[in-house]
């Protein structure tokens, strides 16, 4: 038996609503939902968090960005895993519950990272971001290497746990190890999040 780390915890966590981006991550039908072809159980319980935080961000003025894997047919990464979020199928789509509005910011990815090959980084200094605050599947996979390349980039990073899902309870334990120990990100839940 492997004995995990404390993982520190905040009850909350306020940030300034004009310097902070929402980066929900690959929200998508094929993770989120039943009959997705890589489906992860955890995902459903985290959507009605992520909507309180979504409508808290958005009525403080808070940019929100969301991240939506993209792969084409043949893609590479379908030798990592089953043929997922192919472009413009169904299971490629962001649920509906969590739906996109018109001043919400989409950005299609190739790979795990939400900064490699987007302009995530380049909208982030338009918009004089400093802090992240990210949710979203899978946490030790596109949720970890998006926040690893925010923290690499010095922005500060806010992990809401009851807002990130992922395959096993050990990688989710894992990404959270990860984001406060070698980033010195925070987390938090959906709820402990304040923007100012």
């Amino acid at each position: 038996m492997i004995e995990t780390p404390e993982i520190p915890r905040q009850a909350e966590v306020a940030l300034p609503a004009k310097e902070t981006a929402l980066i929900v991550v690959d929200m998508q039908n094929d993770f989120v939902e039943p009959e997705g072809t890589l489906f992860v159980p955890d995902a459903e319980a985290t959507v009605p968090h992520i909507r309180r935080l979504l409508e808290k961000a958005r009525g403080a003025g808070v940019k929100v960005v969301y991240t939506q894997d993209w792969h084409p047919e043949g893609d590479p990464e379908f030798n990592i895993w089953p043929r997922h979020v192919v472009q413009g199928t169904w299971g490629a789509q962001i649920i509906d519950e969590l739906k996109p509005r018109p001043e919400d910011t989409v950005l299609q990815k190739a790979r795990y990272d939400g900064f490699y090959g987007t302009q995530l980084e380049h909208l982030l200094h338009l918009w004089g971001i400093k802090s992240v605050v990210i949710v979203g599947t899978v946490a030790n996979i596109c949720v970890l290497h998006t926040a690893g390349s925010a923290a690499l980039r010095w922005y500060n990073v806010v992990l809401p746990e009851d807002g990130t899902s992922a395959l096993t309870p050990f990688d989710k334990e894992s990404a959270l190890r990860q984001v406060t120990f070698l980033y010195l990100g925070k987390v938090t839940t959906c709820d402990g999040v304040k923007f100012e």
